[in-house]
């Protein structure tokens, strides 16, 4: 963009540098260019915006969204999903693999990264399968995934069941420079469930998803990264116990990081009361105690990152029986005002949460960003902490409208993202 961007009396949140202030920041050549005083960059002949009483933050990162292409592309495309995702102050995003066919090979792989290239509204990562196929049997290629450009493997949707094999997977996926996510579910105590175990779901006659499901997996896990001497990132945590598990994991020095969602420490299992199928999800929605958990882990560190794990159906997805109803709700949109939620309430400080949501992320997946340091791509997001909104279907930007959140009033919105200089994202605002 010829001039380039300044952007001015922003509260410069850049943890990476230690950075809390008013500044002004300039963008040029999709780069930054300078960070200064209020006024000392004065004399710029490019774009100007005001953004007195805004947050000037890194691009978001998440590292776990469903982008359906290819294969589902009547739920989500490339284009669409990360139309989303600059709306929500997202730059960059990791896409899991349980596309159709599945990213277990070099072809998904890149035929992804072109359509990114041409959408150009975010930077995407793909995530390799761990399994051909995911069927959990034989290792996928990591070689060819990686040279094609995955950062990572999982079989997310889908846990791997075999140890030997994820023991396998551990290994090798350190030789290729590829970090090993875990989709941490025994399939034989969670399938057929529909929602957490406990009074509701007999209450409403469904079969219910123990606790416990996740947290065997998650030990497992744990075991087999401390065995290996590999890191792990355990993906969706939702329970206190798996939270504990990884607590003393850490501080047993064992390489592993984790996410949770902002569904799992803003809604809990009675949200899905009346057979609510826009919030049903896996893992399921927990408990009061569950939720109390997962805030107090974020704060604490035990969790290192806030994904979305954006998951969109279609509308025919969802408007079934409970039992039947796909699982996974939309999230891109509403993570930046569901997560101020705990600032405004003092659970984390606005560092906290850029850590969770950009620096972070960067660092486990071993991509560029999360920094507002000179000469680093501009990845920037412009977050307004007040600005208040009725979510909408009207106003999703995604192709489905999945979402547990519809008529809500959230506050805190990306007024404008820019992802390498250009401006892929802008909201009304005086400037």
């Amino acid at each position: 963009m010829p001039g380039g961007i300044l952007l001015k009396n922003g509260r410069v949140i850049d943890p990476a540098n230690g950075i809390d202030q008013i500044r002004d920041v300039l963008i040029v050549d999709g780069r930054i260019r300078a960070l200064g005083q209020p006024g000392s960059l004065a004399g710029h002949d490019g774009l100007v915006y005001d953004v007195t009483g805004k947050w000037v933050v890194p691009g978001l990162i998440d590292m776990h969204v469903h982008l359906r292409e290819p294969g589902q592309e009547y739920k989500e495309t490339i284009e669409t999903g990360t139309r989303a995702a600059a709306a929500g102050g997202f730059t960059a995003v990791a896409c899991m693999p349980n596309t159709k066919p599945i990213n277990d090979n070099q072809t998904v792989t890149v035929f992804i990264l072109a359509k990114a290239a041409e959408a150009g509204l975010a930077r995407v990562y793909p995530v390799g399968a761990i399994s051909s196929g995911s069927n959990g049997e034989h290792l996928a290629e990591f070689g060819e995934l990686r040279q094609a450009g995955a950062v990572a493997v999982t079989d997310d949707g889908l846990p791997v069941g075999n140890s030997q094999l994820m023991r396998r997977a551990l290994e090798y996926a350190g030789n290729h420079d590829l970090l090993v996510i875990s989709h941490a579910e025994e399939l034989s105590l969670s399938q057929g469930g529909a929602m957490n175990d406990g009074a509701l779901a007999t209450r409403l006659g469904l079969r219910g998803i123990p606790h416990v499901a996740e947290e065997i997996m998650v030990y497992r896990d744990l075991a087999l990264a401390e065995f290996t001497g590999r890191p792990i990132h355990i993906a969706h945590v939702s329970t206190r116990e798996s939270l504990a598990l990884i607590r003393r994991a850490k501080e047993k020095g064992v390489a592993v990081s984790a996410e949770t969602a902002p569904h799992y420490f803003t809604l809990t299992e009675t949200a899905v009361d009346g057979y609510n199928t826009l919030a049903k999800m896996n893992p399921p929605l927990r408990t009061e105690a569950d939720v109390a958990a997962v805030r107090e882990a974020l704060r604490d560190g035990t969790l290192d990152a806030i994904a979305t794990d954006h998951a969109p159906h279609g509308e025919l997805d969802k408007d079934q029986e409970f039992d039947l109803a796909a699982n996974g709700i939309i999230g891109l949109e509403t993570a930046v005002p569901l997560t101020l939620q705990l600032v405004r309430e003092k659970q984390l400080d606005a560092r906290r949460m850029v850590e969770l949501l950009s620096v972070n992320p960067a660092r486990i997946l071993g991509v560029p960003g999360g920094t507002l340091s000179v000469g680093a791509p501009a990845d920037i997001a412009v977050i307004d902490p007040e600005k208040k909104f009725v979510f909408t279907e009207e106003s999703i930007q995604s192709k489905s409208r999945n979402s547990p959140f519809l008529g809500w009033e959230l506050q805190g919105k990306a007024v404008l993202t820019i992802m390498a200089g250009r401006i892929t994202w802008q909201e009304s605002f005086s400037s």
